[in-house]
C-alpha cells in the first residue's frame, strides 16, 4: 500500500476477491489510513442498501420497520448487514435496535451466541436463541426481505418463497450471488412462487418475466453502480479515506435516481445503459458529502470542473 501510493500519487486502491478473514483485516488495517476501499464488503453492501432504501418506495414501509434476514455469513452478506445497521441508526434507531432488525443464516441455520464456530464479523448479529433452520427462521423472526449472499445456487427453495410470500403482501428478496447459476433462485421462480408478489433483485442479469399478464424487468444489484462513481468522486476531490458516511450517501444517490416507471416494473435500479450518467451523479453527491466532512479541501463550486477533468471518455 506504501510503495502503490507513493509510486502513484493520489492513487484509489480497490480491494476485491481476498478470502472473508483477510478481507476484513485489511480493510480495517487501511481503511483510514489510506485512500482505499473493499468492493465485496462495501461496494456490495452500498448497492444493496440502496435498492432496500428503494424497495421501501413500493413496500411504504419504512427502512426502519423492516426486518432483514440474511442467508450467507461471508463478506458480502456481514458488509450489507453493517451498512445497513448504519443506516437503520441515521433512520432513528438505536445500535442495539438495528441489530434487533436483522438475523443472518449459514450452512448451519441461524447464527447465534452458543454456536463455537463464528468469525469476528459474524458476532454481533448472533441471537440469543436456540439453533433452527433458515426456514425455521422466517418462521419466527418474520422477514420483510430475505438477502442471500452465499453462492449457492438454489438455495431460496419454492418452501422459503412461499414461506415469506405469505407473512408479507410485498416480499424483498434478493439472491445476490453470481453468476447466474449461483443465484439463491431465479427471476422466473421468484415471481411465479410468489404469485407475483415478490419484489426481486439479483446480483447477475435475469430476463423479463411476465406472470398473470403482468410483465416485470427484474433489476440487477450490480456493483458497477456504485464504485465507479465513488471511486470518480473520490479521486476527482482527493477525498482521504471512504468511511461509511459517504458510503451511505452514494446509496441515497442510486435509490434517488430510480423513476417511478423503474418500480412500476419492478426494478429497484435505474436502466444499466444510463450507468455513466448514474455514476456523475453519485459522484457529485460524494464530493459534497466529503466536503461537509472536512474530507477535501475543494468547494462545492468546484465539483463540476474537477469531474469533467478526470472523467475517461472513450471517444476518439
Amino acid at each position: 500500500m506504501e510503495a502503490a501510493t507513493q509510486r502513484f500519487p493520489g492513487v484509489l486502491v480497490q480491494f476485491e476477491d481476498f478470502l472473508t478473514p483477510n478481507a476484513f483485516a485489511l480493510l480495517d488495517r487501511y481503511q483510514f489510513k489510506y485512500r482505499c476501499f473493499n468492493d465485496d464488503i462495501q461496494g456490495t453492501a452500498a448497492v444493496a442498501l440502496a435498492g432496500l432504501m428503494c424497495s421501501t418506495r413500493i413496500t411504504e414501509i419504512p427502512l426502519q420497520e423492516n426486518r432483514f434476514l440474511f442467508l450467507g455469513g461471508g463478506s458480502a452478506a456481514t458488509g450489507i448487514a453493517d451498512l445497513l445497521v448504519k443506516g437503520l441508526i441515521l433512520n432513528g434507531l438505536t445500535e442495539e435496535q438495528a441489530y434487533e432488525h436483522i438475523a443472518m443464516c449459514d450452512i448451519h441455520g441461524l447464527i447465534v451466541s452458543e454456536r463455537t464456530d463464528l468469525q469476528d464479523h459474524n458476532l454481533p448479529y448472533a441471537k440469543n436463541l436456540p439453533g433452527m433452520s433458515f426456514l425455521e427462521t422466517i418462521q419466527q423472526f418474520k422477514p420483510t426481505a430475505l438477502i442471500g449472499a452465499t453462492g449457492a445456487g438454489g438455495a431460496f427453495t419454492k418452501e422459503i418463497i412461499e414461506a415469506i410470500s405469505s407473512i408479507n403482501n410485498r416480499p424483498v428478496i434478493f439472491a445476490l450471488s453470481n453468476p447466474t447459476s449461483k443465484a439463491e433462485c431465479t427471476a422466473e421462480q421468484t415471481y411465479t412462487w410468489s404469485k407475483g408478489k415478490a419484489i426481486f433483485v439479483s446480483g447477475s442479469p435475469f430476463p423479463n418475466v411476465t406472470f398473470e399478464g403482468k410483465t416485470f424487468d427484474p433489476g440487477q444489484g450490480n456493483n458497477a453502480y456504485i464504485f465507479p462513481g465513488l471511486g470518480l468522486g473520490v479521486v476527482a476531490a482527493q477525498i482521504e479515506h471512504v468511511n461509511d458516511e459517504l458510503l451511505i450517501t452514494a446509496a441515497q444517490a442510486l435509490a434517488q435516481l430510480v423513476e417511478g416507471e423503474d418500480l412500476d416494473k419492478g426494478s429497484l435500479y435505474p436502466p444499466i445503459n444510463e450507468i455513466r450518467e448514474v455514476s456523475v451523479e453519485i459522484a457529485k453527491a460524494v464530493m459534497k458529502n466529503a466536503i461537509s466532512q472536512g474530507l477535501t479541501g475543494i468547494k462545492e463550486n468546484e465539483i463540476e470542473g474537477l469531474i469533467k477533468q478526470v472523467l475517461y471518455d472513450p471517444t476518439y
